[in-house]
């Protein structure tokens, strides 16, 4: 409680929903909850304040051990109540601990309200929106008649009667929470319907009174979820439910798959959007107050001020609104001229310009005003500060920018040709941005980031031309609507007016508008960056694995050798080795016998060859090899693989601690090899933007685009799924819900008691809470025929060393007065089916009930009989009525129908791109018109998009190819653009082998 904002002497007011997500998060609140929990008493004690550090108060009772979790209520038992919100409209204030014995006299009655009268200062002091516990002892008969009662007690007795906690709301307003057990997991709801409702002085259910006026503090003058549906083109009703789920500490994993009812099925990348819009909201709403306590703090807040900040939507808004008020700063030319008192002329311009005289503000003695010019000048900044700071002339502005022609210029810095000749390299990849126009609604995100990179190295001066016209209607526009004086004004003051608003636009409002453009054009390319970067992740992470083979993994070199690792089908390290093969023919065929020797003794026959230095000369020295047959008997294949990250894999901490007897040159042909056999398990080792398949990435956020990055291998770890008895700490750690620490309490407790045999024994491990539980659960797996394995062999060892049945597994930590670890630790070594599939804990009873309505059970899940059943069932049925039938959602039952009807082999990953084997090298002569192929982007241009298909040399989309109808839905939304990095799918088109030139169509981006 220490922590939390001091609101003392403060009614609660009603917090607005638009601005909820400001709050601490509810595991907090929970975790607030518990602590202050007390134990319950049989016999009335006198009143005690809540517990304080500065003010503690004696107890005239011993302490009573403090319980670890509350036990069942009996019908006798007091009753635990949750005092969440007190105002002030009540006839007196009331003391959080009153006790109420069972014979109520009016004597008692007034020394009640005498002591509450008494303590109401302390007990306010002690409030601050916490949830204060009442200990009521309920009568075991009937109490005597007695007087009538003020309101609030009467409400207090009335609450004690009842058998169950009363949720009514009464004019004292408080509300009786049951509280729940810290081990109860119940997930039977979405987080938006869970809500721990109090009674406001509205009776309408809202958060705690503490959040409540935290969540005052941040309001702002436009609806947080009006402008994040507006930002990310979502609706606002989604908008408004991730909000609550991201308050909750929910995980894009989780609500991407088990709240699709909420989100109106949107995908992750788009939850990311909204997330970042979230985010970005949220930091503009704290600055902005922030600053507004500071400017207030010195004195310099007023209104208007306060009004502007409040309307700000975005960083640049505030920063201009801000602008002149920093400390340290001169100050700007309109406040200078407001320290001599001209603010006054100023106004008096507009609104009584006859009654005006400039030539009273003259004073030879001031500087600054000892001449009419002076003074003119002064009025004149005051009022171009005024219309720039004016949301509608600013709006207005803006509207006339959208509807003309605004572009974006870049040439050649002048400085640049006096740089010395080291620069002339840098300055030839620009040469497409020497003299470069576009219009901002349709320059590519590219483009931008190559301009902003281009000016960075002082190589180019970029502008952004507003054309004259929107000058021209704007300063006609103000003179004579919006600033039109109110009455009659001599012709100096119009001329003073119309040098006002010549200025607010050449020297505020346009470096305003040129600013806000670049930045939104910056940020956008940023984001767009940073989105393909974690597309192509994607994209990399969930390549097919190759299982069931023994692997080569070769890590090319010239001078230094080639390493080569051969790994087991289990990702053993079988044999290292270094062989030269560019060194002379002779050498080569010699080292060609060594290859050859390796490949038979471990019956291997996939080789992986790195893309690195001598990729090329490796890559058509194994191809020589095997059209010869050199290797026979065995059919040898290869392909090649990108082996970006690997080297500094190689020297990182987690290579040192997995492979410590390794040379770490070798270490990075083992990782070549498991890439293949298993990317995502081995990719997950190495730092996201190390894996080098995004552009730009080094002039993007670096917060940003580890976030991302980050958030993207949490998801196609956890969609892909984890054996939690066999995966490694490293691929734990990224499941939605975990983390380093808890990743290595799972393998802790793992190796203390052996495996897991259900999700339910989660639960017992250290650190792992029901959030957590809530988030992972669902992304686990248990392997069924492991655990009957293993359960078999411990019915052997008990029935051999004279015991019986199954041992239970150890439950750690498990108090014995804790009635549901108990229950957990009985129910702990009993294998479930369920766990081996997508189906989420929280609805395994409506699984169940659906395995029962199509005649299976959980023995059948994943068999032929249970699809077949399923498919009669819901033709017959269909999807709605079964939902409505078992009261759940449509998309609930879709997954439920999903993790029941794959098999326990199934693999998300089987649907996305395998690796290229083959048996001899493509080259530009193999080449036919009409060939299909799959390439990556390299770069982009105005002119078309070059695209690596390997053979050695890129082929040209022309731009004329590259339409909406053939980019995805998601592309289509952004740009029409593709950027290096990206995946499509090509189609031959011409072939100049002499001039080395591919012509490419582009058929669809992957």
């Amino acid at each position: 409680m220490s922590g939390l904002p001091r609101r003392a002497k403060q009614s609660t007011a009603v917090a607005t929903q638009e601005s909820s997500f400001l709050i601490v998060s509810d595991s907090e609140e929970e975790s607030v909850e518990e602590d202050e929990w007390k134990p319950e008493v049989k016999a009335p004690k006198p009143k005690r304040l809540p517990k304080a550090k500065k003010e503690p108060v004696k107890r005239t009772t011993a302490k009573p051990k403090r319980a670890t979790a509350p036990k069942p209520r009996k019908p006798a038992a007091g009753k635990v109540t949750d005092v969440s919100s007190i105002t002030r409209r009540t006839p007196e204030h009331i003391s959080g601990n009153a006790m109420i014995d069972k014979d109520v006299t009016g004597v008692q009655i007034k020394e009640e309200r005498k002591s509450m009268i008494i303590t109401n200062e302390i007990s306010e002091e002690r409030l601050e929106g916490q949830p204060i516990k009442q200990e009521i002892q309920t009568p075991k008969r009937a109490p005597p008649k007695k007087p009538r009662l003020p309101k609030p007690v009467q409400a207090q007795v009335k609450a004690e009667r009842e058998e169950s906690p009363s949720t009514s709301t009464v004019k004292m307003e408080v509300k009786v929470n049951d509280e729940e057990p810290p081990d109860d997991f119940t997930f039977g709801e979405p987080p938006l319907k869970k809500l721990k409702a109090s009674a406001d002085s509205l009776g309408k259910p809202v958060k705690r009174s503490a959040t409540a006026s935290f969540r005052e503090g941040m309001d702002m003058n436009w609806n947080f979820v009006e402008v994040l549906s507006e930002k990310t083109n979502v609706d606002p009703w989604v908008c408004s439910n991730l909000i609550q789920l991201f308050q909750d500490e929910n995980t894009i994993p989780f609500i991407a798959r088990y709240r699709k009812e909420l989100i109106n099925n949107l995908d992750a990348d788009a939850l990311r959007e909204v997330q970042q819009g979230l985010e970005e909201l949220r930091s503009v709403a704290k600055k902005a107050h922030n600053l507004i306590e500071k400017l207030k703090k010195e004195g310099k807040l007023i209104s208007s001020l306060q009004t502007a900040m409040l309307n700000s939507k975005t960083m640049d808004e505030l920063e201009h609104v801000y602008a002149p008020f920093k400390t340290g700063s001169k100050g700007t030319k309109a406040q200078r001229a407001r320290q001599l008192g001209l603010e006054t002329a100023a106004k008096a311009l507009i609104e009584t310009p006859g009654q005006l005289n400039l030539y009273s503000y003259i004073n030879n003695n001031v500087e600054g005003l000892s001449t009419l010019q002076d003074v003119e000048t002064g009025v004149q900044h005051i009022l171009a500060d005024m219309i720039a700071k004016d949301k509608e002339t600013l709006d207005h502005i803006r509207n006339l920018c959208k509807q003309n022609y605004v572009t974006i210029h870049s040439t050649l810095a002048k400085a640049t040709g006096k740089e010395k000749d080291g620069h002339v390299k840098d300055v030839d990849k620009f040469h497409l941005y020497h003299d470069f126009t576009c219009n901002i609604n349709r320059i590519q995100h590219h483009q931008i980031l190559a301009i902003n990179r281009g000016e960075n190295l002082k190589i180019l001066t970029v502008k952004v031309i507003i054309p004259d016209r929107v000058k021209d209607a704007f300063c006609r526009w103000c003179v004579n609507e919006r600033w039109r004086p109110k009455q009659y004004a001599r012709p100096e003051l119009m001329k003073t007016l119309h040098n006002s608003v010549d200025d607010s636009y050449k020297r505020l409002i346009y470096p305003l508008l040129c600013r806000e453009y670049r930045s939104k054009l910056t940020s956008d390319a940023e984001k767009e960056s940073i989105m393909m970067f974690g597309r192509n992740l994607r994209q990399l992470l969930l390549a097919t694995p190759v299982r069931g083979r023994t692997i080569m993994g070769v890590d090319p070199g010239y001078k230094h050798g080639c390493k080569l690792a051969v790994i087991s089908p289990t990702s053993q390290i079988l044999h290292t080795d270094v062989v030269y093969l560019h060194t002379g023919h002779a050498h080569g065929m010699h080292e060609a016998e060594k290859i050859k020797r390796l490949l038979l003794k471990y019956n291997c026959y996939t080789v992986a060859v790195g893309n690195g230095t001598a990729c090329r000369e490796t890559e058509r020295y194994f191809a020589d090899l095997i059209q010869r047959r050199f290797f026979a008997p065995l059919d040898v294949v290869y392909c090649i693989t990108n082996e970006a990250g690997a080297s500094i894999y190689s020297v990182s901490p987690e290579a040192s601690k997995e492979m410590p007897d390794l040379d770490p040159n070798l270490r990075s042909a083992v990782s070549i090899a498991r890439r293949v056999q298993d990317p995502l398990a081995e990719l997950v080792k190495i730092e996201p933007k190390h894996i080098g398949v995004g552009m730009y990435q080094h002039d993007v956020s670096q917060v940003l685009l580890k976030a991302t990055l980050d958030s993207v291998v949490e998801e196609c770890v956890s969609f892909v799924g984890v054996d939690i008895n066999i995966c490694s700490e490293t691929l734990l750690r990224h499941i939605a819900g975990l983390n380093s620490a808890r990743a290595k309490n799972v393998i802790e407790w793992r190796e203390k008691n052996g495996p897991f045999i259900n999700r339910e024994q989660l639960k017992s491990v250290k650190g792992l809470g029901p959030k957590s539980f809530q988030q992972c659960a669902g992304f686990i797996r248990i392997n069924q025929e492991y655990i009957r394995g293993f359960c078999r062999e411990a019915e052997g060892e008990a029935s051999s060393s004279g015991g019986m049945g199954l041992p239970l597994a150890k439950v750690p930590n498990a108090k014995p007065n804790k009635k549901a670890s108990k229950s957990a630790a009985n129910n702990a070594s009993k294998p479930n089916p369920l766990d081996q599939t997508c189906v989420h804990p929280e609805s395994y009873g409506i699984a169940v009930r659906f395995l029962s309505l199509v005649g299976c059970n959980t023995n059948d899940i994943g068999t032929d009989r249970i699809q077949a059943s399923v498919n009669r069932f819901m033709q017959q049925q269909g999807m709605e009525g079964v939902a409505d039938q078992l009261k759940t959602t449509v998309q609930t039952l879709q997954l439920i129908i999903d993790g029941l009807s794959q098999s326990e082999s199934f693999d998300i990953r089987t649907e996305f791109d395998k690796p290229d084997f083959k048996t001899n090298i493509v080259c530009l002569e193999d080449l036919n018109v009409g060939t299909v192929l799959t390439g990556k982007v390299e770069n982009a241009t105005l002119f078309g998009v070059f695209v690596d298909i390997g053979v050695g040399k890129a082929g040209l989309i022309p731009m004329r190819f590259i339409t909406e109808a053939k980019l995805s839905k998601e592309k289509r939304r952004r740009s029409l653009g593709l950027g290096p990095g990206e995946r499509v799918e090509v189609k031959v088109m011409s072939i100049d082998v002499r001039q080395a030139r591919i012509s490419l169509d582009l058929l669809r981006v992957l």
